[in-house]
């Protein structure tokens, strides 16, 4: 037996409708701390991982722990359907997920579960940044932005004291520049400089995730994966490990 209302709706649509943009179905675990989902798209250049904790729930039943399978673009058609003023409620019942929308109205929506094995996962825990920066979403999201006008990929480069992004094209350039004082670069920790190059594709979708945080935490290295980091405090977390392009670093 499983129920659980939510007390933030938009943090679990918001969530699902960046997820969606890299995964189309996957297992979901319904555990005593929460709802958590760990992935990787199908090319295996993306890993996601993400987690709602009990703090974003009004209420949370749960009799055991269990796994269940979504297609997760179905579920988020659902999810798109519940307006600001609706509370969400998820209730499991046999191999079906009922998720109810209770405002104005009431609106039921029933969804199958899925029989999915559990596919391989980069092991991204064992991933070891050697440099880190935390700034606004939307300044982040302004880099990626005007990276993109310019070119298929963006190189993110730190040091001790600033954190720059630039994009060239034949012709064009593009950067963004943060240094250690800015506001608008709320950390940054690097004992070395690191530079790495990543797709703007993958990235512009990640970055929907800035609608569920203040901030968003960028860790990487030396021609090495990404992982950026969205939390909405205590409530809800979703990451992303992205693999960098290194044949094409500079």
């Amino acid at each position: 037996m499983f129920k659980a209302t939510l007390a933030e709706p938009q943090l679990l649509v918001n969530s699902i409708s960046t997820i969606a943009e890299l995964i189309d179905e996957g297992l979901f675990k319904i555990s005593k701390n929460g709802i958590s989902l760990v992935a990787a798209d199908r090319a295996m250049v993306a890993v996601v991982d993400f987690s709602l904790s009990l703090g974003a729930f009004q209420n949370y039943e749960l009799e055991e722990e269990q796994t269940i399978g979504l297609n997760i673009t179905n579920l988020l058609s659902v999810l798109k359907r519940a307006t600001s003023n609706d509370k969400i409620s998820l209730n499991l019942h046999g191999k079906k997920l009922e998720i109810l929308l209770d405002g104005s109205s009431k609106r039921k929506f029933t969804v199958p579960l899925l029989d999915l094995s559990q596919e391989e996962v980069p092991p991204i825990d064992q991933l070891e940044f050697t440099a880190g920066a935390e700034i606004k979403p939307e300044v982040l999201q302004s880099g990626v932005d005007d990276a993109e006008i310019i070119s298929d990929s963006v190189v993110f480069e730190i040091s001790p004291s600033i954190f720059l992004m630039k994009a060239e094209g034949d012709v064009s350039r593009a950067e963004l520049e943060l240094e250690k004082g800015n506001q608008a670069l709320i950390d940054i920790k690097s004992d070395s400089n690191a530079k790495s190059r990543y797709p703007l594709d993958y990235l512009k979708k990640m970055m929907k995730a800035g609608k569920v945080a203040d901030s968003v935490g960028i860790k990487f290295g030396q021609d090495y994966p990404m992982k950026l980091s969205f939390k909405s405090g205590d409530k809800c977390s979703l990451q992303f490990i992205l693999a960098p392009r290194v044949a094409e670093n500079e």
